[in-house]
């Protein structure tokens, strides 16, 4: 990418109101990433296994790292758009795999049921509120950049000598 590009990239207009949503959104990663290598069993490789996502012991520990590599990005509002798409994709993945089984009550596309209260839609509804607060979330800040409190921000307040 030439320096013209990435500094398209990471120009942002947005306010500096922009930070709390970096913060929840990429705390929220963050932490779930360091998690899938603290509790593997839990969220990790066993939480993989169990869905069942395929190669669970490759894709846990990898998407570990994306999350928390593309989470301290957001968190310190660097390459803030960049950072936001493969946390789109880890959204768009776990939202099918974890959410829709609840929803239809039944496993689907090979994905399991897990064990709840109640199925349907107040069911999954309830269970996905984090994901689908952390894919808007992360289209927000797709759309407008880390905002003026942030590494973007500060590395494109003075335009790019040519």
């Amino acid at each position: 990418m030439t320096t013209g590009r990435i500094h398209k990239v990471m120009a942002t207009r947005a306010p500096g109101a922009v930070l709390f949503i970096r913060l929840s959104v990429g705390g929220v990663f963050f932490s779930e990433g360091i998690q899938k290598f603290l509790y593997p069993a839990q969220v990790g490789v066993g939480r993989f296994s169990r869905i069942p996502v395929p190669a669970p012991e490759i894709t846990a520990p990898f998407v570990g790292v994306v999350e928390i590599v593309c989470g301290a990005l957001i968190l310190a509002g660097l390459l803030t758009r960049l950072a936001a798409i493969p946390l789109i994709a880890d959204m768009l993945v776990a939202i099918p795999s974890t959410k829709v089984p609840i929803l239809l009550g039944r496993g689907f596309l090979g994905f399991s049921l897990p064990n709840l209260p109640y199925y349907g839609f107040w069911g999954m509804a309830h269970e996905a509120r984090t994901d689908f607060a952390m894919l808007l979330g992360l289209l927000f800040l797709l759309a407008v950049g880390g905002g003026a409190w942030s590494v973007d921000s500060k590395m494109t307040r003075y335009p790019i000598r040519q």
